[in-house]
């Protein structure tokens, strides 16, 4: 089966710091694919280059054959790349949404703006949409009156009104208190089972374990092992990989 996403040669750096060194991988349609590893491995940098929100210093990606954010050996600009931006739906740490907004609204303005959709129709995309996260009880709510959980979920629903081929979720439990981890990751693992293509990076290692079709353990910017999720989590090959699960597990 071709590519949906494909990664190759994938470098950057910040000035003589060289946060990726190297990386490549490919993600077929409807793989969930997490990205594990210590902070500063260069995880949550590899998702931001997939649409640009880093620019790579070397390397390419392509989405469905199409090479992003360079045309013509040019880096595109923010306009050229709002297309190619609009096929990823990105879920970030932090929820991002606007406070002045209802919770309907953050999730229809993606519809309109991303996707052009009239206003009717946004409004029903997003209500659609809030309910595969659980949130239609919340639709007129202000985001400040929703919990954070409550809040990524909504920026879950968000990202998938732009209607993306690829979901990139940039550690996306890492900002919440604990009892509010599961109610997100519960919708990440419905949205799994809809067959959806899905990068993750994490540190819920239960969770990747049990979600994702493949684990890629990044450390110093390279991709050190990859592998069946369960294969890698629970037999790690690598002395390193197996250092860096036995210390998170105690």
């Amino acid at each position: 089966m071709n590519a949906l996403l494909s990664v190759a040669g994938l470098r950057k750096s910040y000035g003589p710091i060289e946060v990726l060194k190297g990386i490549d991988f490919d993600v077929a349609p409807g793989e969930k694919i997490a990205l594990i590893g210590p902070s500063g491995s260069g995880k949550s940098t590899c998702l931001r280059c997939m649409n640009f929100l880093e620019k790579p210093s070397a390397g390419e990606i392509r989405l469905d054959g199409e090479r992003i954010g360079v045309r013509n050996g040019h880096v595109m600009s923010d306009r050229q790349l709002a297309p190619q931006r609009a096929e990823m739906g990105m879920v970030f740490q932090l929820f991002n949404l606007w406070p002045h907004l209802s919770v309907i609204e953050n999730v229809a303005i993606a519809a309109r703006k991303v996707r052009g959709l009239p206003a009717a129709e946004a409004r029903e995309l997003a209500l659609e949409m809030l309910a595969k996260v659980h949130m239609t009880h919340r639709a007129d709510a202000s985001p400040l009156e929703l919990s954070g959980g409550q809040q990524q979920r909504v920026a879950i629903a968000r990202a998938l009104a732009q209607k993306p081929k690829l979901m990139l979720f940039d550690e996306p439990t890492s900002a919440l208190d604990p009892e509010l981890v599961q109610e997100v990751l519960k919708v990440m693992e419905e949205l799994a089972a809809e067959g959806r293509t899905m990068l993750i990076v994490t540190h819920e290692i239960a969770f990747a374990r049990d979600i994702a079709d493949r684990v890629l353990f990044l450390d110093g910017g390279t991709i050190v092992e990859a592998g069946p999720a369960r294969q890698v989590i629970t037999a790690p090959r690598e002395a390193r990989t197996q250092a860096f699960l036995n210390k998170i597990r105690h």
